[in-house]
């Protein structure tokens, strides 16, 4: 069995009224991550980690952040794209695993709504998608609640 790993990881800053979006839903908060799209840290992290398994390079090349038609983009469509795009090279996912860092709101409540989102936009079940959150321990930006982070690591197989 031909199988890969991917890595990826992604930042943003984080700024009063935005909305917040982290793994495909919206979470209640008075801030937002700052981005060309709608900056979902989580699905940019596993879009990375997607494309550079299938040595496809990084969601940058695919999604400038200067072409306009991706501006306000949902990360969804993008993370859908990402999945074509490993698709069309003959791979399909055995699972992801991924972490993300944010001091708060809390994303324990809402880490199945996003296992569920992430599992069917990646055409698996929501056992094969591992999510946990943590916070930063009030460390550097994140810890002080200025920027939010997402690491995601996944197995790709040729089918």
């Amino acid at each position: 069995m031909n199988i890969r790993i991917g890595f990826g990881v992604d930042v943003h800053r984080l700024a009063d009224g935005l909305k917040l979006m982290v793994g495909g839903k919206e979470i209640p908060s008075t801030f937002g991550a700052v981005g060309h799209s709608d900056a979902d840290v989580l699905l940019h992290a596993i879009s990375d980690a997607l494309l550079g398994a299938a040595n496809l390079r990084d969601i940058g090349f695919h999604f400038l952040d200067t072409d306009p038609q991706f501006k306000g983009i949902d990360s969804k469509i993008l993370l859908s794209k990402v999945y074509d795009l490993i698709a069309a090279k003959g791979f399909s996912v055995v699972n992801i695993d991924c972490t993300v860092i944010l001091e708060k709101p809390k994303l324990n409540p809402h880490i199945p709504d996003m296992m569920e989102i992430i599992a069917n936009i990646l055409k698996v079940t929501s056992e094969e998608v591992s999510l946990k959150a943590t916070t930063h321990e009030k460390v550097d930006s994140f810890g002080e609640g200025k920027a939010i982070k997402a690491y995601a690591v996944c197995l790709l197989k040729k089918n």
